[in-house]
């Protein structure tokens, strides 16, 4: 049989598939979106087959494990055993219904103690033993409202306790203390609810209010899964064992550091004064050799480490009397390397060739008119020259203090006829239509006067008066920053001073980015007391590596006697009393710089060197710092110059400068203002009363927070201001500019620089025209008669020398400084 012959069909056509490989790569990286293939187990390193790879990865996963338990164990050693370290927990009241002592007492009860048994030393330490987690807890009762102790605690605690209230809301104390702690650093947080007999909170109510509560504590916690209500028994098991088992968190800015909690603090009367401080080492091993900082009394000097016994758990039982059975000194400082108290140079007077003003000069007791101005005598009674005037006939001297008289009339000028008394009497009678006749009063004028201020002044009260004086300067601060908001940097050109006298400060710079500034030149006097790092990184590298290879320190978790020198009385009657030990260089003064972002919440007005509160790391000064523009990706740029900021604005990145110690690491820092009543926010006494009968002051106001920059001494922070004209005459790129200066000397100094408009115009001025400031000025481009013409001036600013805070309770004056700032 023969087949059929068919053709091929020619409508049919099959076209090869497009083949990935010739694909371009960002089609590919498109289309993968992110996805990475997984290679294949014959590619990883040689591996065989599957099996052995997944063998490998075991293996891995095994020594992760092994490696994180290891590190579990070692963080935790400090406080197993019957001689181990208490935890610290710190327990804040956010709300004033609620009390942390009778918090404390609800979670002993879960551990079948009576919390009136146990050891308390005072109304804000209570210790008792877990023995049910072999471990023991120190809890630090805080008041409510006290602000700056609650700071204090919080830097020194394992975990802290927040205790909210289930009817009363956080109130502003509550959000900025949260704040300021969120900006400062946390450790583990737990929160709780109290135990409350309230009516309004019930079993069908509860669960609302604790996820209410518990959505207000992750905006500042977001770590935190639940709320604890100490109602509940399991609750109280499950909150005591958050805190007993674990490893409590890191904070960042402790690392690297010891620090002691006093457990008893004694001063004794040698020398200069000598702190006993018993307590354990936290943190990092302790160094005789290195400075400690005690909050609020500042930086001191070791004289020896000694061990010190565990105390004693009888009931309410002292520790003085156990403190020196088998004492053994651990740690003495070595002459040759312990640090040195000297925090500043000594800058030489003589060097710099100043000439100082006599002691009669300054007394106002020479030969000047100063001295004579001070024996001129009072006017004798009666001196005072009096006046007549001119008022109707029958009317008194009271109704004549109220005729107002043209004070052209008094000159007797161009106005008047031949007879001015004539002249003056007929115009009287004109107005008054002849019915009145006048008669001449003579007049006091310190009468006249005085009758005046009684009937137009009223006396204010104290309050009254400051109130309005607050009022007016809230007023004219909001005024200048808006102002400096739409206009920024411009300033009006002296009319009567010359402008070459007025800002013979200030230079012109071709470019702000690029232009050469000499750091060194013009210093103020402050810059001869502080220490500059040639290296700052490398310092930093050598003094951790040198911390970790010295010998003969304390390592932590032992329970010592610190005896410090030179410490006053006060420091013995601290509520909770804290020791944070310094690395080397960090007591050194120096230029810090630290990047903030203001507070959002906050809505007050911060100005360049207002006064106000640094807190970094275990220290808090009193600054006053400049603001500056902050470069992009934290550079120095060409020449390390940046912009002067007059106003901390909110949403913007700024660098804050100061004269202040030395900060190793990426330590947070936080910025506070201080409100009217400073005292209220921090209790520095033995024994706080009840939080029922606090006085209730008001918190300071959180200002901005940030972290440390660098101590760069040769940031250049340049103050800029703007001389605007206007255009008066234009033909294409010409201009006759007026009013940015008023005479012709102005025109010939600034001559040199640079001009500008706001339209982006470039130029220099050409020739003075006339005396009264005009000047002919060619640009890069036609002028448009609307625009303005500007001229850019800069100076070096610096900020005023920092001191330490003192509690709130007692003004501390800052330093006095040759490079204030009198723009």
């Amino acid at each position: 049989m023969v087949e059929a012959h068919h053709h091929r069909p020619t409508l049919k056509q099959t076209n090869k598939s497009f083949k990935s490989k010739h694909a371009t790569k960002s089609s590919i990286r498109d289309a993968a979106k992110g996805r990475v293939s997984r290679q294949s187990p014959k590619t990883i390193h040689g591996s065989p087959n599957a099996a052995q790879t997944r063998l490998n990865r075991k293996n891995h996963a095994k020594q992760v494990q092994a490696h994180k338990r290891s590190a579990i164990v070692s963080a935790t050693r400090l406080f197993n055993g019957v001689d181990g370290a208490p935890r610290i927990v710190a327990v804040v009241p956010l709300c004033p219904d609620v009390s942390t002592q009778e918090t404390v007492k609800s979670m002993a009860e879960a551990l079948d103690q009576n919390a009136d048994d146990c050891p308390i030393a005072d109304a804000t330490n209570i210790f008792f033993r877990a023995e049910r987690f072999r471990t023991s807890l120190q809890f630090i009762t805080l008041p409510y409202k006290s602000f700056y102790a609650t700071l204090d605690a919080c830097k020194v605690a394992d975990y802290v306790v927040f205790v909210l209230s289930p009817t009363v809301e956080v109130d502003t104390f509550g959000d900025t203390l949260l704040r300021t702690l969120q900006a400062q650093g946390l450790p583990d947080v737990i929160s709780v609810i109290p135990p409350t007999s309230s009516p309004l909170v019930d079993t069908k109510t509860k669960p609302g209010i604790l996820k209410s509560l518990l959505s207000f504590v992750q905006y500042f916690v977001p770590t935190q899964t639940r709320i604890f209500d100490l109602s509940s028994g399991s609750d109280r098991v499950n909150a005591i064992r958050t805190m007993a088992d674990g490893k409590p968190a890191d904070v960042r800015w402790r690392e690297g550091r010891a620090w002691v909690l006093g457990e008893h603090v004694e001063w004794e009367d040698e020398d200069n004064g000598t702190l006993k401080f018993t307590g354990v080492v936290r943190g990092t091993s302790l160094s005789a050799n290195r400075l400690v900082h005690l909050p609020n009394y500042g930086d001191f000097q070791i004289s020896k480490i000694l061990s010190a016994p565990l105390p004693s758990t009888s009931h309410k039982a002292s520790n003085a009397n156990h403190m020196d059975v088998e004492a053994a000194v651990l740690a003495e400082p070595d002459p040759s390397d312990a640090d040195s108290l000297v925090s500043s140079n000594e800058p030489d007077d003589m060097a710099n060739e100043q000439t100082w003003p006599t002691e009669e000069e300054m007394n106002g007791t020479g030969n000047g008119t100063d001295g004579a101005d001070a024996d001129v005598p009072d006017a004798a009674n009666g001196a005072t020259p009096k006046r007549i005037k001119r008022v109707p006939k029958g009317m008194s001297e009271y109704q004549a203090a109220w005729i107002v008289e043209d004070e052209t009339e008094d000159e007797g000028g161009e106005g008047e006829g031949e007879n001015g008394t004539e002249t003056e009497a007929g115009e009287m009678d004109g107005i008054r239509g002849g019915e009145e006749e006048m008669q001449d009063l003579v007049v006091d004028d310190d009468q006249d006067m005085e009758s005046s201020r009684v009937v137009h002044f009223e006396d204010l009260d104290n309050e009254e008066e400051e109130k309005q004086l607050q009022t007016w300067r809230t007023r004219t601060r909001t005024l200048e920053e808006q102002d400096d908001l739409q206009f920024p940097d411009e300033v009006d050109t002296p009319k009567d001073t010359p402008a070459h006298l007025r800002f013979q400060r200030y230079r012109g710079l071709q470019s702000f980015r690029t232009s050469p500034w000499d750091p060194y030149e013009n210093l103020p006097r402050d810059y001869a007391r502080i220490f500059q790092f040639e290296d700052f990184k490398r310092t930093e590298r050598g003094v951790r590596k040198r911390a970790e290879m010295e010998v003969g320190v304390v390592e932590p978790g032992v329970r010592v006697t610190i005896y410090i020198r030179g410490v006053p009385r006060a420091a013995a009657g601290v509520s909770f009393p804290v020791l944070f030990s310094l690395m080397q260089h960090e007591h050194k003064m120096s230029t810090l710089n630290f990047t903030v972002q203001r507070n959002t919440e906050y809505d007050g007005s911060v100005r360049s060197k207002d006064p106000l509160i640094l807190c970094v790391g275990p220290r808090r000064l009193h600054i006053n710092p400049i603001y500056s523009q902050h470069t992009r990706g934290g550079g120095k740029g060409a020449n390390n110059v940046h912009k002067f900021e007059r106003f901390l604005r909110p949403g913007i990145t700024t660098v804050a400068t100061t004269y202040g110690p030395v900060v190793f690491g990426n330590q947070p820092c936080v910025l506070l203002r201080e409100s009217d009543d400073p005292q209220g926010a921090y209790l520095s006494s033995p024994n706080p009363l009840p939080p029922c009968l606090l006085p209730l002051g008001e918190p300071p106001h959180l200002v901005a927070m940030g972290s440390f920059l660098n101590p760069d001494t040769t940031r250049v922070i340049a103050k800029r201001i703007i001389l605007t004209g206007h255009p008066f005459k234009v033909h294409k790129k010409t201009a006759t500019v007026r009013y940015m200066f008023f005479n012709r000397d102005d025109v010939h100094y600034y001559k040199p620089i640079q001009l500008h408009t706001k339209y982006g115009r470039t130029g220099h001025i050409r020739e003075s025209l006339g005396t009264h400031g005009y000047f002919k000025a060619h640009f890069d481009g036609p002028i448009n008669q609307m625009d303005t013409v500007c001229m850019s001036l800069y100076k070096r600013v610096f900020p005023k020398w920092s001191t330490l805070w003192k509690d709130g309770t007692e003004e501390v004056a800052n330093a006095p400084s040759d490079a204030m700032d009198l723009e």
